[in-house]
């Protein structure tokens, strides 16, 4: 009977053992969700909404692989995305769907998370076409007010990781928390491009750049004059985010633009192009100015650190590009497409980075063409 006795308690004793166990690795999932929740709801635009999606969700669900598929049928989020210098070739598990009904078809209208081996419950187009597909998936639907916004697919190489039978709360809540955070950065980005004006740094943001430049190029094709651009990117911003988080990110881009700013003229003009990115138009100013003024600009933001609690310093610098349109004939010139400027600019920024960055690099003068005069033939 004492041996009886003894088993049963030592048969509780154990099943007491896997309770406590389960609890504590609830408590723990608990605690890593609501991390990645608090994070994701801190986030201020789509591109980092994105981007901690994929890096954080992996780690706080210790998955093997993961995709992002969204419905984007305008090409909206690319654009978006694209003014903001997402790095697109980074994150080839991003997928961009052009017809939102796929999500019905696949998913049905029940909105439910799907569980199970990829074979039978995974979508081919909801994985990236390079990538082998996990073993087993969990398809979280993202919904708001009845409309599909996409889904996330969570992968394991665990046979038994995501089975029918298990229960889904986290993965609902997470998948709620998300549909939230889309459609409220979605919403923002649309209202932020209404706008000329970069709320965060207190610059002009880039549609005000683009219609500026146009306006600028129209008015040296009747001056004769040079017009200088410059295109800007801050060095190893990502690391600044990663290190010590987005509020000092935030500031850090808010330093940045008040102390490129403090280099220009009046007349000159700053804005935020997109991301850790901005551009300056520096009317009447030829190549050789257009460099003087870059490399005050890079020695004013590398002699410009941010001061930190604690007594400690962050420093900064930027690699910049040059490009200057010159005007052959005034009056007598074909229109010059901003884009062009621009493209000259980026890619000695490009050369910048690729020799070390905090540099300045010139892409040399973009001559107009002369309009040719038939009537004198």
């Amino acid at each position: 009977m004492d041996a009886d006795l003894e088993t049963q308690v030592c048969v509780l004793q154990s099943h007491m053992d896997g309770m406590i166990s389960r609890a504590q690795k609830n408590e723990e999932m608990l605690k890593r969700f609501q991390d990645l929740e608090m994070r994701l709801l801190s986030l201020n635009s789509l591109r980092e909404l994105i981007e901690h999606i994929n890096d954080d969700a992996q780690l706080a669900f210790n998955l093997d692989s993961l995709s992002l598929v969204l419905a984007d049928e305008d090409d909206e989020i690319k654009q978006f995305l694209t003014e903001d210098g997402f790095r697109f070739d980074e994150y080839p598990n991003i997928i961009f769907l052009s017809k939102g009904g796929v999500f019905k078809d696949e998913l049905g209208l029940s909105q439910r998370i799907l569980l199970g081996a990829a074979n039978d419950v995974l979508p081919q187009v909801f994985w990236p076409a390079n990538k082998t597909a996990p073993k087993t998936v969990a398809i979280i639907p993202l919904v708001r007010r009845g409309i599909y916004l996409g889904c996330m697919v969570f992968g394991s190489e665990d046979e038994g990781r995501f089975q029918v039978e298990m229960a889904t709360y986290f993965l609902e809540r997470l998948g709620k928390v998300m549909s939230v955070c889309m459609e409220n950065t979605l919403n923002y980005e649309q209202l932020r491009r209404t706008s000329l004006f970069d709320t965060l740094t207190g610059v002009n943001n880039r549609r005000f750049f683009e219609q500026r430049m146009d306006e600028e190029i129209l008015r040296c094709l009747r001056t004769g004059d040079s017009l200088s651009c410059l295109f800007i990117d801050i060095d190893f911003f990502k690391a600044v985010n990663d290190n010590f988080g987005h509020q000092v990110g935030d500031l850090a881009l808010r330093h940045v633009a008040e102390t490129l700013r403090g280099q220009l003229r009046a007349n000159d003009i700053l804005a935020r192009y997109g991301g850790e990115e901005f551009v300056a138009i520096l009317p009447t100013a030829s190549e050789k100015k257009g460099i003087e003024v870059a490399e005050r600009m890079r020695q004013s933001v590398a002699n410009a650190s941010i001061e930190m609690a604690g007594e400690s310093s962050l420093a900064l610098t930027v690699s910049i590009g040059v490009s200057t349109f010159v005007v052959a004939e005034p009056g007598l010139s074909k229109p010059l497409g901003a884009s062009q400027l621009i493209d000259v600019a980026d890619k000695a920024l490009y050369q910048a980075k690729k020799s070390g960055r905090n540099l300045v690099r010139s892409g040399g003068e973009v001559k107009s063409c002369s309009v040719v005069d038939k009537r004198a033939e």
